[in-house]
């Protein structure tokens, strides 16, 4: 029986003291055992690492991206007739007489046909679908009608149809009056619903090579929409360009762009390297710490006979290696396609983009976790964590009325306000009321084409703000503002203790008796610890 009692001390004061070590922090470990901390240095060097990446592919983006808008704006130019710079709302711009369409359409069309004669750019000509080099130009309008403007009487099919016709550069470079003077272009405007002009260009990006980068082939899917659905006298004018990003073909290219290129794939082949040393180490003390964990609940039912409470538990659970193991992931794949970006195999920007981005947000939050180490720095970290529960249950409850507001303002004031159009702008404009930007232009727009509209407009506006502003967005700031009191009072005064915290006080208390036979429980620990256990107090 003193045997056993004797086992049982040890099993204990070996868990106590692998608990203690786990919970210290990199330096309280050098300290006690003189081990280098790799994994905070490894961090470190992953965050320089990873800032470095994503400040060189965001500055290779925007090349992209700039490219992109000023070959749309340049195609605006080009093809739409008398196009004065500024889309009019959600469209390019809008013309009111059968002179005007006629002349826009032929316009379009003359201009692709001249596209190496006007054009700035490294432009030619692309295949469609249908791998035919030339314009796509389709009709659409009801199948059937008649109309007596003397009688005011109109019969029409509300079925649609389409006609579409091929002008190839051939075609096109005959007497031009023979394809104005088809039977295709002999619009009845009464029931034509749109006209769609689509064609494909293909252009190169050499400006990529200013920044010692191999340059970019891409293929420009343009649409010239026509669009008279409304049959209201005005017929809107659309253009769309969808730009994707092909490998180029023989493509040759001497200097020193092939040399960079094998420079920057070695780079972010060492970023894969360091962060998935990263996320293995990560990886593996949570696994460890799990282990710990069940050894400390088995350890606490055997001898308390009731079990450990979920926040000890969730103690083991740490949530910095989480989230370094879910950047490491994003920046492992980000990086994977930067280098298959980098050799034009894909073309997927946006994707890439994402992942590094929120990579590095991620990397950079957890810098948090190191200065939390010092109790200064600690208060954000803490606060946060008390708060976050009493803001969620807030934010669900002022989420219905929110929606609420929403769902009303689209309603009643989306035909008089272009704030609230659709239900996405409508819940932009008010969350932009909620932080005081805009007021008096969100008042002043409403169109006052009705009384009574206009006056349930400024009492939807004050009743919004009123409640918003000066009563849900205080009370939202008093959670916050008690959590952070709560926590104050903890640094001064002491947390509570809880069930684990008094078990890794005890070691304290038995100082005296560690000192006295401190010798002895080693060796002992050392003969009772299984092999399987050893790496358990290397979890952190």
């Amino acid at each position: 029986t003193a045997m056993a009692h004797l086992d049982s001390d040890m099993k204990e004061e070996c868990l106590r003291k692998d608990l203690r070590f786990y919970f210290m922090n990199p330096c309280e470990k050098y300290r006690a055992r003189h081990q280098i901390p790799w994994k905070l240095a490894l961090q470190i060097l992953k965050i320089l690492m990873v800032t470095a990446q994503l400040v060189r592919f965001g500055l290779s983006n925007q090349l992209v991206v700039a490219f992109k808008e000023e070959n749309t704006m340049a195609f605006k130019y080009l093809f739409l007739r008398g196009y004065a710079g500024i889309d009019e709302e959600n469209y390019s711009y809008s013309v009111y007489t059968q002179e005007d369409a006629y002349e826009s359409i032929f316009y379009a069309i003359n201009q692709y046909h001249r596209l190496k004669n006007v054009s700035l750019g490294t432009l030619s000509y692309g295949e469609n679908e249908e791998h035919r080099i030339g314009l796509k130009v389709c009709k659409q309008h009801y199948k059937k009608g008649a109309m007596f403007p003397s009688d005011e009487t109109l019969n029409i099919d509300s079925d649609i149809e389409t006609d579409c016709i091929y002008l190839d550069l051939q075609g096109l470079s005959k007497n031009t009056e023979d394809w104005k003077n088809s039977s295709f272009f002999r619009l009845e405007f009464y029931r034509l619903l749109q006209v769609e002009i689509s064609f494909h260009l293909k252009g190169i990006d050499l400006q990529t090579m200013l920044s010692r980068e191999l340059p970019d082939c891409y293929v420009f899917q343009n649409t010239i929409t026509f669009d008279n659905k409304a049959h209201s006298g005005k017929i809107k004018i659309y253009f769309d360009s969808d730009a994707n990003i092909e490998e180029c073909k023989d493509l040759n290219i001497s200097g020193s762009v092939q040399k960079n290129a094998q420079y920057v794939l070695a780079f972010d082949s060492f970023v894969i390297v360091i962060c998935l040393a990263s996320l293995i180490l990560c990886t593996r003390s949570i696994v460890l710490a799990l282990r710990l964990r069940k050894r400390f609940l088995n350890f606490f039912l055997e001898k308390y006979q009731r079990h450990v409470c979920n926040a000890d538990q969730w103690e083991f659970i740490n949530g910095w290696y989480v989230l370094v193991i879910i950047s490491d992931l994003m920046t492992i794949i980000g990086s994977i396609l930067k280098m298959e970006i980098q050799v034009k195999n894909i073309t997927n920007y946006d994707l890439c983009s994402i992942l590094l981005g929120t990579s590095t947000l991620l990397v950079w939050v957890g810098v948090i976790r190191y200065l939390g180490y010092f109790q200064k720095y600690n208060v954000l970290i803490l606060t946060m964590q008390a708060s976050l529960p009493k803001v969620l249950r807030f934010c669900a409850c002022a989420g219905m009325i929110y929606l609420g507001y929403t769902f009303c303002g689209w309603i009643v004031l989306g035909p008089y306000h272009n704030k609230f159009v659709a239900l996405n702008t409508v819940s932009e404009c008010l969350f932009s009321l909620v932080n005081g930007d805009d007021m008096f232009a969100t008042f002043a727009q409403i169109q006052q084409k009705s009384v009574l509209v206009w006056l349930f407009s400024r009492l939807y506006l004050y009743s919004f703000i009123s409640l918003f502003i000066y009563m849900i967005l205080s009370l939202f700031i008093a959670l916050i503002t008690d959590s952070y009191d709560t926590i104050k009072k903890y640094q001064q005064n002491g947390f509570p203790e809880t069930d684990l915290q008094e078990f890794l006080k005890e070691c304290n208390s038995r100082e005296e008796y560690q000192k006295e036979s401190s010798a002895f429980l080693s060796r002992i620990c050392c003969l009772r610890r299984k092999e399987s256990d050893d790496h358990l107090i290397f979890t952190n």
